[in-house]
């Protein structure tokens, strides 16, 4: 035992000298246990990890800084710092489709911040989301009117969204107005069939499918809250022609395929579904949505493509998103399909999560393309931004279906 005691003693002063280096296998228990540790502590956030929590930053980056909040209406770059937000007026609806979404999930739990979208609200509309259009009588005296039709379809449909989210009809009158003085009245007819021009009628009378998709959906909505079979037949005489003249057999939805009309047609579709039983229609929906998350014409490496980083292009993304949760949340469309819808919605979503850099805060931007990281060198998108906070608070939609 002294013997023991004296070796003990001996090999103590060569220990604190570092004379002699811990055996390798103490030292790999000692990694494997801090790896642990850190394990635990990843799964312990990663259970407490909310999507809604994600969409509340994503959103918040979107309102603070893109928003003219003394108007309510969105600039092209953080505060209009590439000074060319003067003609973004189509993109007006769906960057505050954005704010919508977020009102519904927060208005009961956060009624201060509820207030503040709701002033939002009133601003943008007071402003006629930035129309550079509204002071030309010739579109009209709503102040909405505007030589592109589907500008006035993508506006419409946010003026319907904002009076079913806060229960006030004054935006879904307007949109009404808008469609009986304005939209429909463009619509021509030949052997092809009835559709609506892109542009007003002297200028140009191309009938595309991002006219006629989002047409087509405004009459179906129409319909739902004023019950006037002229909006009905309206929207199936849209539908019809979208499907002689546009939708290809792969249910691309025009050349090139878009994510933005294959998400507007599909929800027009499964609305028509929804209002006339015709399977039809849900058959179509799910095909054109499908389509956009799986096909590699919409996708590359499994997640939705860059399509491109104009105004235009980088918020296509903000369109398809709300509608392929409406078909995952809609318990009459195909089961598989919304499983598959799920997965994609998620598998976007994370990969998004893992490139935006939140050290960046508050100017965490969402990149153009989701499976890799927003260079901050660059002057960053409203359209990115927005398409990135619509998938958030699509998915946080879907986490909230998912705890009910």
């Amino acid at each position: 035992m002294k013997k023991i005691l004296f070796m003990l003693l001996l090999c103590t002063p060569l220990l604190y000298m570092g004379c002699k280096a811990e055996p390798e296998w103490v030292n790999l228990i000692a990694q494997q246990e801090q790896e642990k540790g850190q394990e635990e502590k990843r799964e312990e956030a990663d259970s407490e990890f909310k999507w809604a929590n994600l969409a509340d930053s994503c959103t918040t980056v979107l309102i603070n800084q893109f928003m003219n909040k003394p108007k309510g209406t969105f600039w092209a770059s953080p505060a209009n710092e590439s000074n060319n937000s003067g003609n973004i007026y189509w993109q007006q609806a769906h960057a505050m489709d954005v704010v919508i979404y977020s009102y519904q999930r927060i208005k009961d739990k956060n009624p201060n911040l509820a207030d503040t979208y709701e002033n939002y609200f009133k601003l943008w509309y007071a402003n006629k989301a930035n129309n550079y259009d509204k002071g030309d009588t010739k579109y009209g005296t709503t102040g909405f009117g505007n030589r592109f039709t589907d500008d006035m379809c993508w506006i419409s449909l946010t003026l319907i969204r904002l009076s079913k989210a806060t229960g006030d009809d004054t935006y879904i009158n307007m949109a009404k107005t808008l469609y009986d003085t304005q939209i429909i009245t463009r619509a021509w007819e030949d052997e092809k069939g009835k559709g609506l021009p892109w542009k007003e009628l002297s200028v140009d009378k191309t009938r595309n499918a991002c006219t006629n998709a989002p047409g087509c959906l405004v009459a179906a909505k129409l319909y739902l809250k004023f019950k006037d079979a002229k909006y009905l037949a309206d929207a199936k005489i849209l539908c019809a022609y979208v499907n002689a003249n546009i939708l290809k057999s792969d249910y691309r939805v025009g050349e090139p395929p878009l994510t933005y009309t294959q998400g507007t047609f599909g929800e027009a579709c499964r609305q028509l579904y929804h209002i006339t039983q015709e399977q039809s229609y849900m058959a179509i929906a799910e095909q054109v949505i499908s389509y956009a998350f799986t096909s590699t014409r919409c996708t590359n490496k499994g997640f939705l493509r860059d399509e491109g980083t104009d105004m235009n292009q980088s918020i296509f993304k903000a369109v398809l998103i709300p509608y392929a949760v409406n078909l995952v949340l809609d318990d009459a469309a195909s089961g598989t399909v919304r499983n598959t819808l799920t997965l994609k919605l998620q598998d976007n979503a994370e990969a998004l999560r893992k490139n935006m850099d939140r050290t960046q805060w508050p100017a965490m931007y969402c990149n153009y393309y989701w499976g890799s990281s927003f260079n901050s060198a660059n002057i960053a998108s409203m359209g990115a931004q927005a398409s990135g906070a619509s998938l958030m608070e699509g998915v946080a939609r879907l986490e909230a279906a998912q705890a009910k």
